[in-house]
């Protein structure tokens, strides 16, 4: 049986890894290009979590990247959910090739503009990076209208109640009609259930792990209670957002104690055993 670890640990040496420089290769008004860790990222530099972690470290959230490098080999496939600038899906790409593909859903248009300008950069192929959200069935929603060179969390917009702004198509991750998944990682500001919802069947059909964030104490409970319905075995992953082996070599945290609040779903079919991680075994809201 094969083990998943919460460390950094790679099962495999990832792409670019290494010190590397911190000055702009490109800067226009508040977008920057760098040289990352896994490639060259444009982003928006007053974003207040990936564009700063980009621009000071060269790399956002590692130990989410550390236990994706566990999951993904050759010939795989994944779906990214909420792919914002495409620091994931670079990664994801690069893990599955070659003969594997990426499915990235990404419904605010500019952060989707700069998700295809990643992909291009990088000579990346066999992504598929949808303008829609996902959800739980075929729709609309409507994004509201962002100024992107006013700073903030960009990837924190929640949508579902606004009435203002662009209407974007939601589409279910069953609608693509997968015959493999091998992950789905889902990271939509609260809207976690609806996709899980619009992706029953693949996940019935393909038994992917799953990589969903829970960072909502309302939702909770119904986003545990429905993934234990799709007989799966959960675990809490709580990757800070600061890793202290960054690629630039920067010293100063400026995270702090930040943590991304996400599960792991392992089918419990599944042999795999995983160490180091808290198990979800009830839905009752525990932080």
């Amino acid at each position: 049986m094969t083990a998943m670890t919460e460390t950094t640990k790679a099962s495999a040496e990832p792409v670019g890894t290494g010190e590397g420089s911190a000055e702009p290769l490109i800067e226009q008004a508040f977008v920057r290009v760098k040289a990352c860790r896994y490639g060259t990222l444009l982003y928006n530099r007053k974003d207040t979590y990936v564009g700063r972690s980009l621009d000071l470290y060269g790399e956002f959230s590692e130990g989410e990247v550390r236990l994706f490098d566990q999951i993904l080999k050759p010939g795989m496939v994944a779906v990214d959910v909420g792919a914002n600038i495409g620091c994931h899906t670079v990664f994801m790409a690069q893990k599955v090739s070659p003969g594997g593909a990426v499915f990235a859903y990404e419904p605010q248009r500019v952060v989707h503009q700069m998700l295809c300008a990643n992909l291009a950069l990088n000579a990346l192929t066999n992504v598929k990076a949808t303008h829609a959200a996902a959800g739980a069935e075929a729709g609309e929603i409507i994004v509201p209208n962002i100024e992107y060179g006013a700073g903030g969390n960009i990837g924190g917009v929640e949508l579902g109640r606004h009435t203002e702004g662009e209407t974007v198509a939601v589409e279910p991750i069953d609608q693509l009609e997968l015959r493999a998944c091998h992950l789905i990682k889902v990271d939509v500001e609260g809207m976690e259930n609806a996709v899980i919802a619009g992706a029953a069947a693949t996940i019935g059909r393909c038994r992917p792990f799953l990589y969903v964030e829970n960072d909502r104490r309302d939702r909770s409970s119904q986003l545990i209670e429905r993934l234990f319905g799709l007989d799966y075995r959960l675990y809490w992953h709580l990757p800070r957002l600061f890793n202290s082996a960054n690629f630039f070599g920067e010293e100063t945290n400026v995270f702090g104690d930040l943590i991304s609040r996400n599960m792991v779903g392992v089918p419990k079919e599944n042999p795999v055993t995983i160490e180091a991680m808290e198990e979800i075994t009830s839905s009752e809201i525990v932080f």
